[in-house]
């Protein structure tokens, strides 16, 4: 931190040497500014390779070997996640946030209707991801509706967005509820006896897509 005193010396220097001073604050800058970026890289490559991990062996997955796939130390891993428990949170939100987070991606680079048919396609995925992960988070944490209600609300603020915007362009009614589009494809997966159910969820997407089409629209 800079103080009174710090600040005159640099006014006593010449020109050159003030560049020279700054230079290296900048770089001192950066250099911290370094670690974190390489912390968060950490951090969101153990939490993909933790979702394989309880995918593949439930809550019981070593923590060591996450953290050997990750290629980082045990202690990195519990620096970030302290307990089995958080690290199952984090999985789960991490997933929840990334399907948040597609909806800005898919409007600024799609038009409304395909961003909308995108977005959808994707959070059937993500029921894939969640019926594979929620055995494993439930031993642990019990009910995910209270841990997790405010990743929830980001993923309905998604749909809500991208359904107000396919409304804006004509392409979907007025009166389509964009909860009832999650609803019909979570009833699917969880209705579901066989295992190529999203097949028939992505099946569902296009029915859907069709049926909230204004009148005389296909």
């Amino acid at each position: 931190m800079e103080t009174v005193s710090t600040y005159l010396d640099y006014r006593r220097l010449s020109p050159v040497a003030s560049i020279f001073v700054m230079a290296k604050k900048t770089s001192q800058s950066a250099a911290r500014r370094k670690p974190r970026a390489d912390a968060e890289r950490n951090r969101e490559r153990i939490l993909e390779v933790a979702k394989e991990a309880f995918t593949r062996f439930g809550a019981d997955a070593s923590l060591d070997d996450i953290a050997k796939q990750a290629g980082v130390g045990p202690g990195t891993l519990y620096r970030h996640f302290p307990a089995r428990q958080e690290l199952l949170q984090a999985v789960y939100r991490f997933e929840l946030e990334k399907l948040a987070a597609a909806e800005q991606r898919f409007a600024q680079t799609m038009p409304p209707l395909e961003a909308l048919r995108a977005w959808l396609l994707l959070f059937v995925d993500g029921i894939a991801t969640k019926q594979l992960i929620a055995p494993a988070v439930n031993a642990l944490v019990g009910d995910p509706k209270k841990v997790f209600e405010a990743s929830y609300a980001q993923v309905h603020e998604a749909i809500r967005a991208l359904v107000k915007r396919a409304i804006r362009s004509g392409d979907i009614r007025k009166d389509l509820d964009p909860l009832d589009l999650l609803r019909a494809l979570v009833g699917v997966a969880n209705v579901a006896t066989s295992p190529d159910w999203q097949q028939s969820a992505k099946r569902l997407v296009e029915i859907l897509i069709s049926g909230s089409r204004p009148n005389g629209r296909t």
